[in-house]
């Protein structure tokens, strides 16, 4: 199969690999391990996804989207959710100006920090969720819409959006229509011994390391239309769709453990991200086609934050993890026949 893979693509998946490893490099000159935090975030980047990323705080969460932005020279902007934010002072607002000359007064759109290319939502399920609801139509559409008048945002967009895991009190926990517009959710855990190491020496020692720019948002967008051009064969893609349903309570191909502690299942939004999330892996390791190891490395964190727990999996402190582990673990490569 790899020699009917045109020259042109070839190369082009080969420019793909070089500019996401000269990424990753930028990104590591500030950013100490949290390997698979920051290739899901490019993945989600590649994808034209969003990112949750769910980690105490002093984890490098703030540092990671800026030095993102930094390494691709994108607008950057950094919101700090709070419950006394309004939808306006996200978006923006029609002010009234007036003209010097002839006195004239008239309405002008102010426009918000949502109005960015690489948007950090700081602990979001701190606002309200009207607030929080005035991320939806920018996350969906990459566009906002005030006073009936629909204003682009520029491409690419990218939203980054965290929450802390620990401090329950006075938060407004992210709604699921709105969870499942984030392409991946992603775990941010502590550091370790080596790792703090080398923070203390980078933080401590007088150390400045400069991101370099490697990729213009052009570049970007012209990958993430190749990321969409991989190819993926019916039997691959029906294992992801059988993966996806798998978190179906009650559905044909849920496991014991779903329909025990699962309440809801992923919509197809989960589908379309582990299947664009394997086509970037597949890029990644220099093929231009999705393997069923690319579909399973997709699976947690494009499901994670698409299942409902019942009473019973909060009651017994159960993980989605978990559960997709068993998923994954029981869920054959291989079907007698592909859905039509």
């Amino acid at each position: 199969m790899a020699r009917d893979i045109p020259e042109q693509v070839r190369q082009a998946a080969e420019q793909f690999r070089t500019q996401f490893e000269a990424l990753r490099r930028e990104i590591h000159k500030i950013i100490v391990g949290h390997n698979d935090i920051v290739e899901g975030v490019l993945v989600c980047l590649f994808t034209g996804g969003h990112a949750l990323l769910e980690g105490v705080p002093g984890l490098g969460k703030t540092l990671l989207i800026r030095a993102l932005s930094q390494a691709m020279q994108l607008e950057f902007s950094r919101i700090q959710f709070t419950p006394d934010l309004m939808p306006a002072d996200i978006i923006g607002t029609n002010i009234i100006i007036e003209d010097p000359a002839t006195g004239r007064k008239e309405f002008k759109f102010e426009r918000g920090p949502l109005f960015s290319q690489m948007v950090l939502a700081d602990e979001i399920n701190r606002a309200t969720p009207k607030t929080q609801s005035a991320l939806l139509e920018a996350m969906q559409e990459k566009q906002v819409t005030v006073a009936r008048q629909r204003y682009q945002l520029q491409a690419p967009f990218f939203v980054m959006a965290t929450q802390n895991p620990i401090e329950q009190e006075g938060t407004y926990p992210l709604p699921e229509a709105q969870l499942d517009r984030f392409f991946f959710k992603l775990v941010v855990q502590y550091s370790s011994r080596q790792e703090l190491n080398e923070i203390l020496n980078r933080t401590t020692a007088g150390r400045n390391p400069q991101v370099q720019a490697v990729m213009t948002g052009e570049q970007i967008i012209a990958s993430q239309n190749l990321v969409r051009s991989v190819a993926i064969a019916p039997h691959v893609q029906d294992y992801a769709i059988r993966v996806m349903m798998a978190t179906h309570p009650n559905g044909e191909f849920a496991t014991d453990s779903v329909n025990r502690y699962v309440r809801w299942g992923s919509s197809p939004r989960g589908a379309q991200a582990i299947v664009l999330a394997a086509k970037v892996y597949a890029l990644m390791d220099g093929r231009f086609n999705v393997s069923f190891d690319d579909v399973r490395k997709a699976a947690v964190p494009a499901l994670r934050h698409r299942m409902l727990l019942n009473f019973e999996g909060e009651a017994e402190g159960i993980a989605t993890d978990t559960i997709l582990a068993d998923i994954l673990d029981q869920t054959p490569t291989g079907a007698a026949t592909v859905a039509k």
